[in-house]
């Protein structure tokens, strides 16, 4: 097993995912804020099939592939149902070998509260929403939760429909702060997912076309129609 040895690596589709303009985030050395900082909107929406995750130093991964500088990787602290870990291609310049003083689980910052893990998720309020974004470089949705939790050393699911699953179910209207809001489409399938503040309010990351950032705010009529179930995360 290796080890992430760069500060963030991004986890890629495939080694062809990359774009010109995404040089900065493969580099043998990655500077993510350079990165970001020459994204445009559209370039955040264009990494939508390209990005799939993001990986920090010290994190484990299996290696089932190596071509041409890239490695095939699964990522055991990202968990997916029925598989190993979360899967993806990430620049072999960017994994080392593992030390005697690795870790064998993520450390623990945050105490093992619920609310003291979206009391920590506050912190990241007006930060650019990144799609695949688990860093603070920038977050997805569900990248949000999945460090969060990370922090308090809880492994939980990396994707919303998988959070979902795996959450402790909330009957709507019991929902405390801390808890989860999971938002569906007419397919059932979850999509989006928020930190609980109070009854009607969350604090999320929201794409909003290559624009959004987290922010803390009531629920709109669109998130209501779409507001599938509540979960909580034992801790």
């Amino acid at each position: 097993m290796l080890r992430v040895g760069v500060p963030v690596a991004t986890v890629w589709t495939s080694p062809e995912s990359p774009r010109d303009l995404d040089a900065a985030a493969v580099a043998d050395a990655p500077d993510l804020t350079t990165w970001l900082r020459g994204l445009t909107a559209e370039d955040r929406l264009g990494l939508h099939g390209r990005t799939l995750t993001q990986l920090l130093d010290g994190e484990p991964v299996l290696v089932e592939e190596r071509r041409d500088g890239w490695a095939r990787v699964v990522a055991p602290w990202q968990p997916v149902p029925g598989q190993d870990g979360y899967p993806g291609w990430v620049r072999e310049s960017h994994l080392r070998a593992s030390l005697d003083s690795d870790l064998d689980h993520p450390v623990d910052h945050v105490p093992a509260d619920r609310i003291a893990v979206a009391a920590y998720a506050e912190r990241f309020a007006g930060l650019v929403y990144l799609w695949g974004g688990t860093s603070p470089a920038g977050f997805d949705c569900s990248g949000l939760v999945h460090y969060s939790y990370r922090q308090a050393g809880v492994v939980v699911p990396r994707d919303s429909p998988d959070q979902a699953l795996a959450a402790t179910p909330v009957p709507l209207g019991d929902e405390e702060p801390g808890d989860l809001y999971f938002f569906a489409r007419e397919d059932g399938r979850v999509y989006h997912v928020g930190f609980v503040v109070s009854g009607g309010r969350m604090l999320h990351a929201p794409e909003s076309d290559g624009t959004g950032r987290i922010v803390e705010e009531e629920l709109s009529p669109e998130r209501r129609a779409h507001l599938a179930a509540a979960g909580r995360f034992e801790v």
